[in-house]
């Protein structure tokens, strides 16, 4: 091979290597951390440069990235859409879309509140009735389909079914809610057929995290009323402890966050927050309080033995206060309630927030101060999706638009 031909396969390592997807809810490793070293967060004061933005519909659900493509999950009318856009552009790629029947009976939104998985050539999706679907995302062609309400006989839930799936070796692994002994469930993701089914308890809105923990594979669920260790392979319980309210209520929707051995979750409603010390096949407690890091549904990111979240709940009052708090023994190291509650994504020594009202906000991430705080509207409110923040380019949705930020140097 001629010397510039050696230089174009070694450039494009650096360029393909470089890349940094968001393939799911909390980024590749369900964690909220963006791994890229290609952000500019000293902004104009008039913001970073807005490259596009498309309609959506109706819901929660939080926009997924993978290379040049981005996917977003939404309702219009009395459809649910998986939609595929360019990255670069907005431009539509794809779109599928199939009857939705749920109707929330609290009149919030009728729109889905799961975010898609995307996993080589799949989209995974979780639709507000229970519905799983799964398409070729270079296409948008449907795969296969199961009503997973039906099959499992799993109830609707105070909001319908809002768990995001995750993917491992081969299964999709929800949090579903079915009976009996299928609150949570493994499907096989070519087929869709049913793999393993395990433990009993209602749904949460909380989705499942995946890591080797004390040398074991273990996926963390925070059902209803417990966290539960899960085998992927076979669907053992390895481990599981009540977190719970005193109330039959819709108390878990934070994903657990795994740090080495150490698993944290969190949940208001008084429920309050836990961390454990994991090992193969138990788990001992730590600590847990209601007064340290309570969250009704944001999850918190953790660096350096710190954690940074919001404690309090949005519905009731007093505004949620953004913390920081030490991991190992959940002392509060500084509280701010300048911020309004959000989703939060770790950045380097930086925090960004999208708040529920809209503000895109930057922040140190250290357990001294918070550091200059710096909001820039971009969007509406009512906000409970999370953004992906995929090579440089974050995207954020309301509902009535998905947009595309230039955020990087």
């Amino acid at each position: 091979m001629h010397r510039t031909g050696l230089l174009f396969v070694f450039l494009s390592s650096i360029v393909l290597g470089s890349a940094v997807d968001w393939p799911q809810l909390l980024g590749p490793d369900r964690n909220g951390t963006y791994s890229g070293k290609d952000l500019n967060l000293d902004w104009p004061n008039n913001g970073p440069k807005r490259l596009w933005s498309n309609p959506v519909g109706k819901g929660w659900s939080s926009p997924v990235v993978s290379g040049e493509q981005v996917i977003i999950f939404h309702r219009d009318g009395g459809e649910e859409i998986i939609q595929c856009l360019k990255t670069t552009d907005g431009r539509e790629i794809w779109k599928a879309s199939y009857p939705a029947e749920y109707v929330d009976g609290y009149g919030f939104e009728d729109g889905p509140r799961a975010t898609p998985a995307i996993h080589g050539n799949k989209v995974y999706s979780h639709g507000a009735n229970g519905d799983v679907r799964c398409n070729e995302l270079s296409t948008g062609r449907l795969l296969w389909n199961l009503a997973a309400k039906k099959k499992f006989n799993a109830p609707n839930g105070f909001f319908g079914f809002g768990s995001s799936p995750i993917v491992t070796d081969g299964k999709v692994l929800l949090n579903i809610g079915g009976t009996p002994d299928a609150s949570i469930i493994a499907l096989n993701t070519a087929t869709g057929k049913l793999v393993w089914k395990a433990f009993s308890d209602e749904a949460s809105y909380s989705s499942p995290s995946v890591a080797r923990i004390a040398g074991t594979k273990q996926a963390i669920f925070f059902t209803r009323m417990n966290v539960v260790s899960v085998s992927p392979s076979d669907g053992k319980i390895l481990w599981k402890d009540r977190l719970a309210p005193n109330i039959h209520t819709s108390v878990a929707a934070a994903a657990p966050l795994i740090a080495g051995n150490r698993v944290f979750a969190t949940a208001s409603y008084g429920a309050g927050a836990v961390l454990f010390e994991a090992g193969k096949s138990s788990a001992k407690k730590i600590w847990s309080n209601d007064d340290s890091l309570s969250s009704q549904y944001t999850t918190g990111v953790i660096k350096d033995g710190h954690i940074y979240g919001f404690h309090g709940r949005v519905d009731t009052g007093p505004r949620p206060q953004l913390r920081c708090i030490e991991l190992d023994t959940g002392k509060v190291k500084w509280s701010n309630s300048r911020v309004d509650c959000g989703a939060i994504i770790l950045a380097g020594n930086k925090l960004i927030v999208l708040t529920q009202s809209g503000q895109l906000v930057t922040l140190d991430a250290k357990p001294e101060s918070p550091g200059r705080i710096h909001p820039i509207q971009i969007l509406g409110d009512k906000i409970r999706s999370h953004p992906a923040l995929a090579n440089g380019l974050l995207f954020a949705r309301d509902t009535r638009q998905l947009i595309c930020i230039d955020l990087r140097k």
